[in-house]
């Protein structure tokens, strides 16, 4: 393997046709193999393992969580990741046909959403104006709502 360390050390904002290694990803699965191993890779074979290992081009996700959680009475550990960003690659049938069905269910759920801010505005409306549909009866919204706001 050649090449100075510091240079394989890079911003993972660099460009995806610099040399793989300048790039972190190629860096680190390069130092979990023998060296003789490690430094047998040509250049074309390492640029074939950085795209077979998935590299970005250094693409940064706009949302990225990561967590380990540790139990004081379990021997082992979780981890969370929780990734958000543009999708930059072509979907497959199956995932247009879960994204369209996302989508109908996000919108539903929007708009199931609205439809209730909607009503328990015009149940406060409708108390304001001092309309009782049902005599003796409330749900006590209007109640909590004048104690809240006056």
């Amino acid at each position: 393997m050649t090449g100075d360390s510091s240079m394989s050390q890079s911003s993972s904002t660099s460009s995806f046709n610099e040399h793989p290694l300048n790039d972190p990803a190629v860096d680190r699965l390069l130092k979990r193999m023998p060296p003789n191993i490690a430094s047998s890779f040509s250049t074309e074979q390492l640029f074939g393992l950085r795209e077979a290992i998935g590299v970005r081009g250094g693409r940064l996700h706009s949302l990225d969580v990561r967590s380990t959680l540790k139990l004081p009475f379990l021997p082992f550990s979780f981890y969370m990741v929780f990734l958000m960003g543009k999708n930059r690659r072509a979907l497959s049938d199956q995932e247009r046909y879960m994204a369209a069905i996302s989508l109908v269910f996000f919108l539903m759920l929007m708009g199931f959403g609205a439809l209730a801010v909607f009503f328990i505005f015009l149940y406060l409306a409708k108390s304001a104006l001092g309309i009782n549909l049902f005599s003796d009866h409330s749900i006590g919204l209007w109640d909590w709502f004048k104690s809240q706001f006056g």
